[in-house]
Formats: structure tokens, sequence, C-alpha cells
């Protein structure tokens, strides 16, 4: 990387940590800390939330799993509008009336310590988690572009982010955040033109978007019933819309961002500003990761993009067997670059048709000999990540982006990772300190502002340590941007079901709930681990898999239901 990007990356990230530092510097006191001295403006919450969403894993892997798989992610924010009208006319009236630090004080004033604990510490333990993913993505990059060990950039980006975190608060999160989610969309649009700029002069943007889609990659809406289908318009406008519902209602992460408004006005339209605008944003990431597709159908690259594992298998004695595969790709590619230049340059119909199918069978090959190099590198480097999508933009990026504009990309994904993690550091160290320290500890009611302050900085120190470790074990996970949802749906129901009890069910008490809720999330957890077989052996039909948007669907549906029938068991007892 050049000094030029250097300076970029390293000045852009500067003035947004140094803007943060300096606009917080009075805020030393637990509201200030936690809630932001509840004094924040629509537009700095809308973009709080979305930063806070909108994590480095959103610009590293979401134009991969397009590149892969097509537009049909974007079904999976189809509820997403639906939930934030649902949280703005009933949560945040309530959160505001009882003035709670946290979403999970309210369930003690209806059900009990119980319920209120048992939804915390299932925030605590997905975020949690869902942290150590969010660090994991940026050090990608620098592993990547550095040459740097992959352990040691975690733990290096680990402790920055807990360092920036622990001196600011929410405040400083919400504030920066503004200034991240400018970058971050600037660079987005710089790097979208730069990728149509750069496709080949007898390829326009039209015809750009029609090869895209006779590779079956602009497949927007999919309105399947097979329930082995990760995304559909079905598993998007139903469990898009419980997934939504729970994770801006319930998650501390968001709850905290509107939390800092300075009314339910400010906060309700913090939220419609992300009700608008999400999806359209979603939709032009991947769409991104499309353009990305189609720039390398005739832009000659090696077989994988994990270009460091690659090098690392041919250290090894599978190097003839993997180069045997590199060399069938390289011509199966320069076939099926031919076939698509006949298809932009032709005029005659039948050509053109024929061109289209030749060109979609070479495509089913290439696949299938990047599966083949996947299953050699995987027996080649063990500890390798062999999920190939995760680095496709990263590699466009370095590769073909110009200098200057490299720092800038670099920061727009930097920036994302520090908003994303700093947020959701920020409110597992709030739900530490107030739903366990202060309502657990004897001392607490004695502590002074100061005192819990220093807890609170402790809990986030904590909890990035706790994310730092699962860091290091994320490669052994799927596409990232998949890994995040589905860790959240997996606890997302359950917790949705808890507070949807709460809110609309006044004649079911706190102990059917609770009980519901357990047997809820072990249902949950068991489905995901065993539902393929569970299904196949029920419909008598091969199941791959049980879309994991249904588990947000499922949770909630079996909290709700359960603690019906779990009351009226209490009730006759009684």
């Amino acid at each position: 990387m050049s000094s030029i990007d250097w300076i970029v990356l390293l000045g852009t990230l500067g003035f947004i940590a140094i803007y943060g530092a300096w606009k917080t510097r009075k805020s030393q006191n637990i509201e200030g800390y936690l809630k932001g001295d509840s004094d924040m403006k629509w537009a700095t919450i809308g973009l709080s939330v979305m930063a806070t969403q909108a994590s480095a894993i959103t610009f590293i892997s979401t134009p991969g799993q397009a590149y892969e798989s097509g537009m049909g992610f974007v079904q999976n924010y189809l509820g997403l509008p639906i939930a934030l009208i649902i949280v703005s006319a009933v949560f945040i009236p309530i959160y505001y009336k009882l003035k709670v630090y946290t979403a999970y004080e309210y369930l003690e004033t209806r059900f009990g310590v119980e319920s209120r604990l048992l939804a915390a510490s299932l925030f605590l333990i997905q975020r949690g988690l869902a942290a150590g993913i969010t660090i994991y993505a940026p050090a990608i990059i620098i592993a990547t572009a550095l040459g740097w060990q992959l352990d040691i950039t975690i733990l290096l980006i680990g402790a920055l982010v807990i360092v920036y975190t622990v001196s600011g608060g929410t405040k400083a999160v919400s504030l920066t955040q503004k200034w991240q989610m400018a970058v971050i969309m600037g660079g987005m649009f710089i790097a979208f033109f730069i990728i149509i700029f750069n496709l080949p002069e007898n390829v326009s943007f039209g015809e750009a978007v029609s090869i895209a889609g006779m590779m079956d990659k602009m497949n927007v809406i999919d309105f399947s019933l097979d329930i082995d289908k990760r995304y559909t318009f079905w598993t998007g406008i139903t469990g898009g819309t419980f997934l939504a519902l729970s994770y801006f209602g319930t998650d501390q992460s968001q709850v905290q961002r509107y939390l800092s408004g300075k009314s339910v006005y400010e906060s309700r339209m913090g939220l419609m500003f992300n009700a608008l605008l999400k999806i359209p944003m979603q939709f032009f990431i991947l769409f991104v990761g499309i353009m990305v597709f189609v720039f390398f159908q005739f832009q000659e690259h090696r077989i994988l993009f994990n270009q460091t594992s690659l090098d690392q298998a041919y250290q090894t004695e599978y190097a003839p067997e993997l180069k045997a595969i590199e060399e069938d790709y390289q011509i199966v590619f320069s076939e099926k670059k031919q076939y698509l230049e006949q298809i932009s340059t032709s005029s005659n119909p039948t050509e053109i048709d024929q061109a289209i199918k030749l060109a979609q069978q070479k495509d089913q090959q290439e696949i299938e000999l990047k599966n083949q190099a996947k299953a050699i590198i995987l027996k080649a480097v063990p500890e390798s990540k062999s999920k190939d999508s995760d680095y496709i933009f990263l590699s466009f990026i370095m590769n073909y982006m110009p200098i200057g504009l490299i720092g800038l990309l670099l920061a727009v994904i930097f920036s994302a990772a520090m908003s994303s993690t700093a947020g959701e550091l920020n409110a597992l160290a709030s739900t530490s300190t107030i739903d366990f320290y202060k309502r657990l500890s004897s001392t607490s009611a004695q502590a002074s502002d100061k005192k819990m302050v220093i807890i609170s900085k402790l809990f986030t120190a904590f909890w990035g340590m706790i994310a730092i470790g699962f860091a290091l074990f994320a490669q052994l996970l799927e596409n990232l941007i998949e890994a995040v949802n589905i860790l959240g749906s997996i606890f997302y129901g359950t917790i949705l079901g808890i507070f949807l009890v709460a809110f609309f069910i006044n004649k079911i008490k706190g102990k059917a709930t609770f009980i519901a809720a357990i047997i809820a999330q072990a249902a949950v957890i068991i489905l995901h681990f065993f539902g393929q077989a569970i299904f196949s052996y029920l419909l008598q039909t091969p199941v791959k898999e049980v879309g994991y948007l249904w588990y947000n669907v499922i949770g909630c549906g079996l909290v709700i239901g359960l603690a019906a029938l779990l009351q009226m068991v209490i009730k006759e007892k009684k």
C-alpha cells in the first residue's frame, strides 16, 4: 500500500476518533456515559442506528455474498420497515415512560427479576459472540493487505476498539458514527463508479446488468415456498420482520442508540430514517457485488480470491493437483469470456441465445472447479479460512483501485468496524452494569456516579476481550454476513416472545413466561443443529437445511404459545 493510502487511511480514522473524544470530554457521569445525556437529535440517532448495524462485515462480506449467490439476500430486509413502525408505535413510548437505561429493566416491572435476567443473559451471549465477528472482519483486511498474521491482527484491532469505546461511552459512539456513515457511503459510491469505469469498452452499464441477469444474479424476489431456501419473499416478510422487531426493539445495542434521543419524537424519526433508507442501502451494496462479478467475467484472476491460503497450498504436496485444477479453470474462463463478448457484440438473436447457454454452462464448470480447489486447500492448509466470498471485494480494492482510493476504502471498512463494534461493546457494558451489577450487587446502591462509570468501563473491556477470543475462532464460520444473522436468529425469537407477552398479554405472568422462554430457546438450538434430520424425517423427503430466518418466528411463537398453556396449568393448580 502506498504512502498516500496510509495518509488517507490514518487521517480519516484519526479525525473521527479525535472529534468524538473532544465532543464528549465533559461526559463523566453514568447518565452521560450510558445514555449520552439524552440530548441526541433524530439525524444523529438515525445514522448511529444504521452504523451500529452496518458493520465492516456489511462492506466486506455482502458484495461477496452477491457475487456468489446474487441479489436474493436483500429479501432478508423486507420486514424491516414493518418492524420499525411497530417499535416506534409500541416500544419507544414505554421505554421513555419508564426512563430505563436498558430494555430489560422493563421486564422486571412486568414479570419479575428472573425474566429480566434471562432476556439480558440471552442478549449478552449472542451479542458478545457477534461482536467477535465484527472484530474479525476488519482483521482480514489488515492481514491480507499487509501480510500480517491473522491472530496478531485480531488482537491488535480488538485492543484498539476497546480503547476507543472505553474512553467515550454512548455519546462518543453516536457522534462519531454520524461521520463514519458519511465516509462509508461516500467510499462505496466511489468504488461503484470505478467498477463501472473499468468494465470493457464494449460492455455498457445496461449490458453489464444483462450479463448479471443471464448468470442468474439478478433474481431479487423469490416467491418459492421451499423450506430449505434461506432467502425468499416469505422468509423476509415473516422471519425478517420478527428478526428486525427483536433486533431494533429488544437488542440493547440498538435500544441504547435511540434512548439517547431528546424525546420520543426524535427517537421515532431516527428509526423512520432507517425504515426508508436501509433496504436501498443494502440493495446498493449487493449491487456493487454484482458489478464486481461482471468485472471479473472479463478480467483474468486466479481461481480463488483468498490469495494467502492459495499460496500456502502451493507449498504442500497438493500443489500439482491444485495447479492442474487452476489451469483447467483458466481455460474455462477464457472460453466463457469469448461467449460473453459474443453476446455483447453480436446482432444475431440465434447466436446470442446459443452464446448465453454456453456461457451458463461454462459458469457452472467454473463453480465446480472452484469447489474442487477449496476442498484441496482444506486438506492442504486445514487452518485456513475456506470461505472465499469474504475476500472478493477486498481483492478488487487492493488490486484495481487507484492510489489514494485504496486508503479511503480501507478507511470505510475500518470506520464500519469501529462504529459497529463500539456500539456493541457499549451496549454489552450497559446491560452488564444496569441489569446485573446494579440490580444484584448489595453495594451498588451506595456507589457514586464516578464508580458506576468505572464499573461500566471495566465491563466494556471485559466484553472486548470476550469478543477478541471469539474472533480468533471466527474463521471456522461460513460467510460472515450470514454468520451474524444466523447467530442473532437463534436467540432473537425467544427474546422477542418475552417482550411481546409483556406488552400485549396481561393475563400471562412471569413464571409461565420464564419457563416457556427456556423451553423455546432449547427448541431453537436443537432445530439449528438437528433441524435438517428432523424435517427430513417428518416430510419423508431430503431437506438441505431450515432457513434460519424461520428461527425468529418459531422461537417467538413457542414462547407465546407455551406461556399461554403454562399459565392455564399454573392457574388450575392455584
